[in-house]
């Protein structure tokens, strides 16, 4: 079934992956998507914009699809139906977020971690994402979205907030414990909400004096530099800056028994850690693997009920290839979000 009446969309690609600076997205016109069995096509209303869109088109993390197009952070609505889906309609509302299948009989799945399967796809890297007109992905791995909030607040949690809360559960922070944020852009802002609401102390330790002052507006109790050391030891933190050297830094500010939790998929080298100073005491370095499907589910509903919003810059979708340039210059807090032209976002 299908409402679709273009044959054709403009979607962004990624032409030649290199320097961000040297735009290496192209925007091109191409066939609408078709659903494959089991799969929703999503008309894009709203996309995040993600580092993880960034480090496919640098080349940092090498397309598994030529000319893929970017983005997994899409509020959209349905409008084709492939063979037998019968949990959406056509004029639903539906989040596309980053995993896209798993193979669901691999020991990792079966025993809870579909996050480490090793045959997992994802959308915008092994296929193609949000950052066009259209979209396609399976029923399964489409997110029920609550009702009375705007696109562009939504489609930061898709990835932003559901991969922060991972790295928040990966932390391990202890009731009314201390957390450390290490950057403060779209992840960090949204699961700094669920800390806070959580009866966290929030500490931000970030680049830039507008993402500064946004911690401190939403509630952290001190906003420094990244390299700084927070005003008190840390029971938990989580370094969402891809700067390997923020490791040693963030892990020698941890109390005794302390968790870093590194969320991001790409990390620059990391330095060669000092036991005594950085890993002694039972302090513990955990990395962050994508997410489950039910991490995404948990933190939507926290997430309506702690009122977690987005700080949101919204950009046409024909400025893709800026938004990410901005990202890269850290020219904006919170998150980056690409709207079709025309398209209703309420």
């Amino acid at each position: 079934m299908t409402f679709v009446s273009s044959k054709t969309m403009q979607a962004w690609v990624v032409d030649q992956p290199g320097p961000i600076e040297t735009s290496p997205l192209r925007y091109v016109e191409k066939p609408v998507p078709s659903p494959a069995p089991g799969e929703l096509v999503v008309q894009v209303l709203a996309c995040g914009v993600c580092r993880t869109d960034l480090h496919v088109s640098e080349g940092d993390l090498p397309v598994h699809r030529e000319h893929v197009t970017p983005g997994h952070m899409v509020v959209g609505v349905v409008v084709a139906l492939g063979e037998g889906v019968t949990d959406y309609a056509l004029g639903d509302r539906a989040g596309v977020a980053w995993l896209r299948y798993v193979d669901g009989t691999c020991a990792y799945c079966r025993r809870g971690n579909e996050n480490l399967c090793p045959n997992s796809l994802y959308t915008g890297w092994d296929a193609d994402g949000g950052y066009a007109e259209f979209t396609t992905v399976p029923a399964s791995f489409a997110y029920r979205l609550p009702p009375g909030v705007a696109d562009v607040e939504l489609a930061p949690l898709l990835c932003a907030g559901i991969i922060g809360y991972r790295a928040l559960l990966r932390a391990s922070l202890p009731e009314r414990g201390k957390l450390g944020l290490y950057g403060f852009g779209d992840s960090a802002h949204l699961v700094a909400q669920v800390a806070l609401a959580q009866g966290a102390t929030v500490h931000a330790l970030t680049r830039g004096d507008a993402s500064q002052r946004l911690a401190l507006e939403l509630g952290a109790a001190s906003a420094g530099g990244a390299y700084d050391s927070p005003p008190e030891p840390l029971d938990s933190a989580i370094l969402f800056a891809p700067v390997g050297d923020l490791v040693p830094v963030a892990m020698r500010a941890l109390d005794r028994g302390g968790v870093l939790a590194v969320a991001g998929i790409h990390l620059s080298d990391t330095p060669p850690l000092n036991y005594e100073r950085e890993l002694f005491y039972e302090k513990e370095l955990r990395s962050v693997t994508s997410n489950t499907r039910q991490n995404g589910r948990e933190f939507l509903a926290l997430a309506m009920q702690y009122h977690v919003r987005a700080t949101t810059h919204v950009y046409p979708m024909s400025q893709a290839q800026q938004a990410l340039q901005d990202l890269k210059a850290g020219r904006f807090d919170g998150a980056a979000v690409l709207v079709n032209d025309g398209q209703n976002t309420q």
